[in-house]
């Protein structure tokens, strides 16, 4: 009975060290698999580090992008407003020059007729009948009729015919 106690005992030692060293074996690769998790976890952590930190240079970069274009938006809306302004100013200037030019026209066709209505209807109708049509039309126009009746009887028949049409038509109008 010794002998089997002291061989239950040897396999009893033998089943112990093989457990303690089984247990061993498996502390030891679950302290591998800890340490290189926690160095996967180091890794995680520096790229998401690394990660919020070009977020926050992208959105200081968006930041600068949206304040430089409100700034040029109201740098054009200012320029915009000019070109308007002057443009209203150009339009304003050309309308009166118009009116100027109109009046100055005018006042030259005035003294134009009162030179052809102080001169004798011979003299005119030679001078007028010189002329292309439109021009003597435009200055009997301003003539009181009997002084147009004295130059058209001193013209040429055919030249005073055509005048007096166009001088119809224009009264016409």
């Amino acid at each position: 009975m010794k002998y089997l106690l002291l061989i239950l005992f040897i396999f009893m030692e033998l089943a112990i060290a093989d457990s303690a060293n089984k247990m061993y074996e498996c502390t030891k690769i679950f302290e591998n698999r800890k340490n290189e998790l926690l160095v996967e976890l180091e890794r995680i952590d520096e790229q998401k580090q690394a990660l919020d930190a070009l977020k926050i240079a992208t959105e200081d970069l968006l930041k600068k992008k949206q304040n430089d274009i409100t700034a040029r938006e109201s740098v054009v809306n200012t320029k915009s407003k000019d070109v308007d302004a002057k443009v209203a100013t150009v339009k304003s200037m050309l309308e009166e020059n118009k009116k100027l030019l109109a009046e100055i026209k005018s006042i030259k066709m005035d003294k134009i007729t009162q030179t052809y209505a102080k001169m004798k209807p011979d003299a005119a109708s030679n001078v007028l009948s010189a002329m292309d049509e439109a021009g003597a039309v435009k200055i009997l126009t301003g003539l009181k009729p009997n002084v147009v009746g004295k130059i058209l009887s001193k013209m040429e028949p055919k030249k005073a015919s055509k005048i007096t049409t166009m001088l119809t038509q224009v009264k016409g109008e």
